[in-house]
Order: C-alpha cells, then sequence, then structure tokens
C-alpha cells in the first residue's frame, strides 16, 4: 500500500494498490511523473501540475520514471472548497513551494522542529487557494461509461499511434460514427480529436518521463512528425517536450514557444 501524506520516492513502475481514504489528498511529483487512476478516468502529474482526488474515491496510483512523490490531506472544511471530482490544477511556483514545505524535512525529520498545529493550517489555506485560482488543467482523461465507447478507448489506450477515423474505430466497436460523437460530446464534452489528442499526449507524458527522446515518442503517439507532437503537446502541457524532459533531469519546468526544442535538422 503506498503511504499517507508525505514525501515518498518510488522507482519507476511503482503501483498502488486499489484504495480510497475517508479524507481527499492532493498529489504533486516533484520528480518523475504521477499517474492516478479513478473510476472517472485518469489523470497525469507531471511536475507542474497537482492531482486533487476527493475523500472516498477508490484510486490508484502508478509511477513512471524515478518519481518524488508528495501527499497532502485536506480536511472536510477546506476539501469543500475544491471539486468533489478527481482534477487536476496548475502548479504555480506558490503552491509548489507550499507543498515541498508541507512535506519536506521540517515537516517529518524528528530532529528538525515542525510546524505548529497553527501555521501548518495556515499553510494548507494558502495551497487551497492557490489551487482555486489557477484554472483546472485537461491533464485528466475521463472514463467512458457507454461500453461502445470504452471500447474504443480501449483500443485508443492499447495502440496511441493508431490513425484510424472515428467510423473505422466504431465498426470495430459496433457503433456508427455519429453515434459515438454524440457520447463523446454527452459524456467526455470532447470531440474525437480532442479526445485522441488528450489521450497522446498522456501517454506521451510517460514515454517522455521514462527516458524517451521527442522524435520517438512523437511517433510512438501517433504524429508523422515532430513539429506537430511539439504544438500539440506544448498546448495542452504548457512547456515544451524538451524542456518538460529537462525538468526531470532537475531542471525548473517553464513555458516556451513550440519551436524552441524542435526536431533535429
Amino acid at each position: 500500500m503506498w503511504p499517507s501524506g508525505g514525501r515518498h520516492l518510488w522507482p519507476s513502475g511503482g503501483t498502488s494498490e486499489a484504495q480510497s481514504h475517508t479524507r481527499g489528498h492532493l498529489v504533486y511529483a516533484a520528480g518523475g511523473v504521477l499517474v492516478v487512476h479513478t473510476e472517472r478516468g485518469t489523470s497525469i502529474v507531471p511536475a507542474n501540475r497537482v492531482a486533487w482526488t476527493p475523500a472516498g474515491f477508490t484510486h490508484v496510483h502508478r509511477a513512471h520514471g524515478d518519481t518524488d512523490m508528495r501527499i497532502v490531506f485536506l480536511t472536510p472544511s477546506l476539501a469543500r472548497l475544491v471539486p468533489d471530482r478527481p482534477a487536476v490544477f496548475l502548479a504555480t511556483g506558490l503552491a509548489r513551494e507550499v507543498l515541498l514545505a508541507l512535506t519536506g524535512p521540517r515537516a517529518h525529520d524528528g530532529g528538525t522542529p515542525g510546524y505548529s498545529r497553527s501555521a501548518r493550517a495556515r499553510l494548507l489555506r494558502v495551497l487551497v487557494d492557490e489551487l482555486r485560482e489557477a484554472p483546472e488543467q485537461p491533464l485528466h482523461l475521463p472514463e467512458p461509461r457507454d461500453d461502445r465507447l470504452r471500447a474504443v478507448a480501449r483500443m485508443l489506450y492499447e495502440t496511441p499511434a493508431d490513425n484510424a477515423t472515428l467510423a473505422e474505430l466504431g465498426k470495430r466497436a459496433g457503433a456508427g460514427a455519429r453515434t459515438l460523437s454524440r457520447l463523446l460530446r454527452d459524456e467526455l464534452g470532447m470531440t474525437f480529436y480532442e479526445w485522441r489528442t488528450q489521450l497522446r499526449v498522456h501517454h506521451a507524458l510517460v514515454l517522455l518521463a521514462e527516458g524517451h527522446d521527442t522524435v520517438r515518442t512523437a511517433h510512438a503517439c501517433g504524429w508523422a512528425n515532430p513539429s506537430g507532437f511539439i504544438t500539440a503537446f506544448t498546448h495542452v502541457v504548457g512547456t515544451t517536450p524538451g524542456r518538460y524532459r529537462a525538468g526531470h533531469r532537475g531542471t525548473p519546468l517553464a513555458p516556451a514557444s513550440p519551436t524552441a526544442d524542435g526536431p533535429p535538422r
């Protein structure tokens, strides 16, 4: 079982058992990438995002790349201020520093004076206020409910590079393209293009965290050329694949133009 709040170092591929908690919790990856699975879908948590799992939601964590995982539980009064469903938020500079402080040596090392209860409560409130001000980020991939849409999702999860049209995928799943488009809109609030792009970016985050380069990752995720991948990745994640990989080598993630780490000439 994964431990409760604090800092936990996990090797690449480390996976928790399915579990739920009586309090909701925030998860942050100071290094590596975490994937959080719940009945509502999958959240990807790179080093510039924070994932929220409310109380009572059964969830599974998986680490990709050697991962420095930080967990902070919220009191019910603070949990009421954030969504009642799984969500992913942008980790502002202040939110990141508060998360690190709440889960660092001062909070858990017996040889170092810890925060008082009132100081910890103030830090938690600052953290929640930062998350409430930050927009939710499109790194939560909702889980379809309809069996036909779930069948299409399984195909794309297994082969992200599959460039079949929605009509072609529908034939395999026993549903028409119009029906699947309506289900995507009604259940997930996305078009097929948006959904597949999101799914591919999820897969790319994992591959990059595991050490694959931009060109190989682009092809593995269905992009014919790296420049198209860099543009899509930057739009969703907020930084280029190259800067994202640098973040896993100890360089802070930062926004950049889509051409900042373009394909090799």
